[in-house]
């Protein structure tokens, strides 16, 4: 199914409900029991089927991101309790009660959505949303979600569990912050007091803390694994662009091979990459476009003219001659990225340059509302 979730009912008032909510809920598949059939099924693309709903429910949890089941809560936990694999895999469940009064987020709250999408229909339906996680309940960090809507991901994700029981626990959590988005706290409340803020992680190693959230695009030395990570999680935001200008015809594995060995030198994490930036004559350029394919990255193209806006201490002639422009990787990185400055000016290597910049964040009273800056 090409659809994001699906909706099963199994009685009269429950299939009732489900038609409703499909037709005003878009991405919905729909899901019932063959005894409630109306004749219109074909039509509206509803499937039909006999027997306990137990027998399609694996099927289901392979295809679809979301399941919106409209049973009991406890027949439903039995069901699935037996085709649980893991809280990465798994998809979203959310339990809808036969009179539609209450949408219960049961399984993948978080990294399935179950809590978003508990939400969601609860206002369509306008019934109650029933979520009993911790960090929502209480309007803290979500350590497993932390970021998530910037593009932020995941490197070190093994202390996540414990790390979270620390945010919930009210325990001392440092989050170490050198680069990234800053406007990640969106309550209205204050930052609690026992998450204190730090820009830099060498501060954040002299203070005294029982868990970490470290956002950065540098590679972590040892040390700074061994204090910072000992109870920590590791994110990776989206904070670089790199400036690139190559030859005609270079080969995505010589483009692919610079970015490795100029990031490894400067200490910077590939998953920190948002995107490549270059001049417009290179928007079709074919190893380009395939390590961008690769990796998900955006390719940004700026003409001669917004690229000669972007003062540069060694201009080159031989590259205005064949380019209008007196520099590609430089200027585009800066701005792609809004800095005012290069973590890497430039970098000649076979048939490529390279430039690389951090892309500037402004600050925010999410991140100044810590007490320890």
């Amino acid at each position: 199914m090409s659809n994001p979730f699906a909706a099963v009912a199994i009685t009269k008032h429950g299939v009732e409900m489900a038609r409703d909510l499909v037709e005003r809920f878009p991405g919905t598949d729909l899901y019932y029991m063959s005894k409630f059939a109306r004749g219109d099924e074909a039509m509206k693309g509803y499937q039909m089927f006999e027997g306990s709903v137990k027998l399609i429910l694996p099927d289901l949890f392979k295809q679809y991101n979301g399941l919106i089941i409209i049973i009991s809560l406890g027949a439903v936990v039995r069901m699935i309790a037996p085709i649980l694999e893991d809280k990465k895999k798994d998809p979203a469940v959310v339990v809808i009660d036969d009179r539609g009064e209450h949408v219960i987020s049961v399984l993948s709250g978080h990294l399935g959505g179950a809590n978003e999408l508990t939400r969601e229909l609860a206002t369509v339906l306008g019934a109650r949303p029933v979520i009993t996680t911790a960090s929502d309940v209480q309007q803290t960090i979500p350590v497993d979600l932390f970021g998530r809507s910037f593009g932020w991901t995941i490197e070190s994700f093994d202390k996540a569990t414990p790390v979270s029981a620390s945010v919930v626990n009210e325990e001392r959590v440092a989050v170490v912050q050198e680069t990234g988005e800053t406007n990640w706290w969106t309550y209205e409340k204050p930052l609690p007091s026992h998450i204190r803020v730090y820009t830099d992680a060498q501060e954040a190693m002299h203070a005294e803390f029982d868990a970490t959230l470290l956002i950065t695009d540098r590679l972590i030395a040892p040390e700074e694994e061994a204090v910072l990570l000992r109870n920590g999680v590791l994110y990776r935001p989206k904070s670089l662009v790199i400036g690139m200008g190559c030859n005609r015809g270079t080969p995505a594995d010589e483009i692919e091979s610079v970015i490795f060995e100029t990031l490894a030198e400067l200490r910077l994490s590939l998953r920190s990459v948002r995107s490549i930036a270059t001049i417009d004559i290179k928007k079709d350029e074919q190893g380009l476009l395939e390590i961008c394919g690769k990796y998900g990255w955006k390719l940004e193209a700026y003409t001669p003219e917004q690229l000669n806006a972007v003062p540069l201490a060694n201009p080159s002639e031989t590259v205005f001659k064949y380019t209008g422009a007196y520099g590609v990787c430089e200027p585009a990185a800066l701005l792609s990225s809004g800095a005012s400055e290069w973590l890497l000016e430039k970098k000649k290597s076979g048939n490529v340059t390279i430039s690389i910049a951090r892309v500037h964040y402004p600050q925010t009273t999410a991140a100044g509302s810590g007490a320890g800056r």
